[in-house]
């Protein structure tokens, strides 16, 4: 290549990167000569010389050979800019949860407003219609969707308004969603359940876990238990009205005849209930059953025995949502899904299986 052809191509490209860096595309440091040469499809050296030229136009600064160049003045495109972030919750109990707390503040904090809708999930009964007619009497830039099912999902996917789930069934959505990944933790339990003895083992999920099939992770659990000889059914996740009375109501039908040896509860919050509702039954944890709670909770620290449960990095999850969020403010709306790995905590409510009553 000429001389004059390189200076040709390196300036063009200088005026394209500058292009892009106007309309927010980078932020912080710009990529390296490498894989920007790989993305264009033109030579290091071309690249090395656009960058250069920023660099003398004041909008790059070096770090060093074999650095990334820092962006000194971003584009009116990368400029953040205050949202307005509504939260649709699951009910009305999710206020108070500590990772919604902290990730409100944490927006606030970032000079966005955010705003809880009036209604829950649970009041509107997953139906789409009355999501949309609530949706549409807020204004919001950016909504954040607790625990939504995959109708809910599948709704907001196709909003012009940018959306994120956190938790719910968002998998096999086109949506931006954040949430713990079950998986591994939750076989690890099945198995350690199957090699002390258990062989009536529930789940008990909200309905979205259950409707109109169940999700990946309750199939995989009753595929496990099927792989060990164990047959499965509805009774091992069986249907209840999401009520304290529905809980209370299928507990009770549970451990009439053919009482479970083990339940595997997905929520803190329906963990305590049932725990409560069996121990002023005489059922205690680990004695008469074991009890695992798939969500962590504060208030674990003071239970005894401790509780056998799955945890995972919560920062880190939050994190990824203000990320999100400052993304979406410059413009941009990703719907990457993004997964931490929960981690089964063996604590003193699993054991083996009472003879007497297994």
């Amino acid at each position: 290549m000429t001389d004059w052809h390189r200076t040709t191509t390196s300036k063009q490209l200088a005026d394209y990167l500058c292009g892009e860096l106007t309309n927010g595309r980078w932020h912080g440091t710009m990529p390296g000569v490498i894989k920007l040469a790989g993305e264009l499809g033109v030579s290091r050296n071309s690249v090395e010389d656009a960058l250069s030229q920023l660099e003398q136009n004041g909008l790059l600064r070096s770090q060093g050979r074999g650095k990334r160049r820092i962006i000194v003045a971003e584009g009116e495109g990368s400029r953040k800019r205050p949202l307005r972030v509504a939260f649709l919750l699951y009910e009305a109990s999710a206020n108070e949860m500590h990772y919604i707390v902290e990730l409100r503040h944490l927006l606030t904090d970032e000079g966005h407003y955010v705003v809880v809708a009036p209604r829950y999930l649970v009041d509107l009964q997953m139906r789409v219609p009355q999501v949309a007619r609530l949706v549409g009497r807020i204004e919001a830039d950016v909504w954040m969707v607790q625990a939504g099912s995959r109708e809910v999902l599948d709704w907001f996917a196709a909003q012009p308004t940018p959306a994120l789930a956190m938790f719910g069934r968002h998998g096999s959505v086109p949506i931006a969603g954040v949430g713990p990944n079950h998986m591994s933790a939750l076989l690890q339990l099945t198995r350690k359940l199957i090699q002390l003895g258990h062989r009536r083992i529930v789940m008990l999920t909200r309905p979205e876990r259950r409707v109109p099939k169940p999700g990946l992770l309750e199939r995989a659990v009753l595929a496990e238990m099927e792989d060990q000889g164990i047959p499965v059914g509805p009774y091992n996740l069986p249907n209840w009205d999401d009520t304290r009375e529905g809980l209370h109501g299928c507990l009770d039908k549970l451990f009439q005849f053919t009482p479970p040896t083990a339940l595997i509860i997905d929520e803190a919050s329906i963990f305590a209930a049932s725990q409560q509702h069996l121990a002023r039954q005489g059922i205690l944890a680990p004695q008469h059953v074991s009890l695992v709670c798939c969500d962590p909770d504060p208030m674990f620290a003071w239970f005894e025995p401790p509780v056998t449960h799955m945890r995972w990095n919560s920062r880190q999850m939050l994190r990824q949502i203000v990320r999100w969020v400052a993304g979406v403010a410059r413009g941009q709306n990703t719907r990457r899904q993004v997964h931490t790995q929960a981690e089964l905590v063996e604590g003193g409510t699993i054991g083996p299986v009472n003879a007497a009553r297994g």
